[in-house]
């Protein structure tokens, strides 16, 4: 009885946050809207303030522009903070002038006091979030992608190595779903954690001082990389000296090695941290690419009704 209890209320929960997300596309779809990823509490949650709450904010385009795909974007700052604004908002509003509906994800950190795996988590958690309300979004669930920047990238790409089919037994119809994103973006991306071209802060804040190296191998994503891996673009710069291109090549060529459809771009000139790079004539054309491969890929096409 106490079993039927739970998942009636839970049942609830779910039908009332869907109905909330509804409400919200229909009152102004060009108005963001914040959600919570666990609305009962997040895992190994350390205590009920705002840090210990991850959340999903959506950014939606003209009804008349969408065209079914989204993108989670996921912003850097070394796994000690985020850049929200630079690498977060900006980026999903140029998002939405390609038809994309973007979600900008507030991910737990070192900062908020957390470590592997509630990065992880909440990547897996947005993926699973958003395929289960796609209808709600007017999305396809085939189009899902994770996007990041630098530590953001390591967190995408992350996502696209370590994944599930969602467990069937699952009560929350959330963890039902399975959390591979159907493609990447990494954004000059931290990939490894094992070699001389990691990024150092963003390790230790992700697994502290002395990490176990079978996990450091375990989150080397380079090493991860199988014909399951979804098909990605990455671009990155030359100049970048605090998280080399080595990285960017690093998972590329293993994507190559499994024969997983890539794209990578390497600017010669840019310092990192450029975000959509609005006052650099060149290195700005990276999101030009970035909507050829989307196009190429069949993802701004209009979804069929």
């Amino acid at each position: 009885m106490i079993l039927h209890d739970h998942c009636f209320c839970l049942t609830i929960i779910v039908v009332l946050f869907a109905a909330v997300l509804s409400s919200a596309i229909s009152s102004s779809a060009a108005e963001p809207t914040t959600f919570l990823l666990w609305p009962q509490g997040a895992p190994d949650a350390k205590g009920d303030q705002d840090s210990d709450k991850p959340n999903l904010t959506v950014y939606t385009p003209p009804d008349d522009q969408a065209n079914g795909t989204a993108i989670i974007v996921c912003p850097g700052g070394g796994y000690g903070h985020l850049s929200l604004d630079k690498e977060g908002k900006a980026v999903a509003q140029w998002l939405n002038t390609l038809g994309v509906t973007a979600f900008v994800l507030d991910y737990r950190h070192a900062g908020k006091g957390y470590h592997h795996p509630a990065p992880m988590e909440d990547g897996q958690r947005a993926v699973r979030l958003v395929r289960t309300n796609a209808a709600t979004w007017k999305i396809d669930p085939a189009r899902i992608g994770i996007m990041g920047f630098s530590a953001g990238g390591h967190l995408a790409s992350t996502v696209g190595t370590h994944f599930d089919s969602g467990n069937p037994q699952a009560e929350d119809p959330v963890e039902r779903a399975g959390c591979r994103p159907d493609f990447l973006v990494l954004c000059y991306a931290v990939i490894t954690m094992k070699s001389d071209y990691t990024h150092a802060s963003s390790k230790k804040s992700l697994l502290g001082d002395n990490p176990d190296p079978d996990l450091v191998q375990n989150l080397s994503n380079e090493t991860q990389v199988t014909s399951d891996t979804p098909p990605t673009f990455l671009f990155c710069t030359n100049a970048d000296t605090a998280v080399p291109a080595e990285n960017s090549v690093q998972f590329y060529l293993a994507l190559r090695k499994a024969k997983v459809p890539a794209e990578l771009h390497i600017y010669q000139q840019g310092a990192h941290g450029v975000g959509l790079a609005p006052n650099d004539p060149v290195l700005s054309t990276w999101k030009d690419r970035l909507a050829d491969w989307l196009k190429t890929r069949g993802l701004l096409k209009k979804q069929e009704n």
